[in-house]
């Protein structure tokens, strides 16, 4: 599938037009229901491989994915896939049970972390991923989602040191027919 592909059955699957409140607390008129795609295993195959090629590219000294829970989940498991790199899953908050950890998975303190995300609209779920990743002792300065929204997030994400780059705008999803 090329990106032209792609970027048309995000739309045809994901798109969907009413009014909505985004997890920011903004309302939009349309919204981008990843799971629709995430969860569609050619379309997942075709993220994680493009995943995987931008964490090659833009953070070539990564020795883990990040992928906070729910929505980034699968995206951060298949670019593992791909890429060879373990994942680890953040949580929205430490569990009040068992490890009652924060990030699930095994990392040493000091190892360079990607962040995955699905959607990034103001970027303030990712900087919450970003610094618990931080606050366990990874180094993280790059983020790459599926679609940029274009509202903020790279630089909410700049202003914490980390780098957002994007597959598609939600400008290049949008503009498909």
């Amino acid at each position: 599938m090329n990106d032209d592909e792609l970027r048309r059955a995000l739309r045809e699957h994901a798109y969907l037009e009413g009014d909505f409140v985004l997890r920011s607390g903004r309302r939009s008129r349309y919204y981008l229901d990843t799971y629709r795609f995430e969860t569609r295993p050619d379309l997942l195959r075709a993220l994680g491989e493009r995943l995987a090629a931008q964490i090659r590219e833009h953070e070539p000294d990564a020795t883990r994915i990040a992928g906070p829970e729910l929505g980034a989940v699968a995206l951060a498991a298949a670019a593992s896939l791909e890429s060879g790199l373990p994942f680890l899953i953040v949580r929205k908050e430490a569990k009040g049970y068992g490890t009652e950890n924060r990030l699930e998975g095994v990392f040493e303190p000091g190892e360079r972390v990607c962040l995955v995300e699905d959607v990034v609209t103001s970027g303030g779920a990712a900087v919450s991923a970003v610094q618990a990743v931080r606050a366990a002792g990874l180094e993280c300065r790059t983020a790459i989602c599926v679609v940029d929204r274009e509202e903020g997030g790279v630089d909410e994400l700049a202003q914490h040191a980390v780098r957002l780059r994007c597959l598609f705008t939600a400008s290049d999803v949008l503009s498909t027919t």
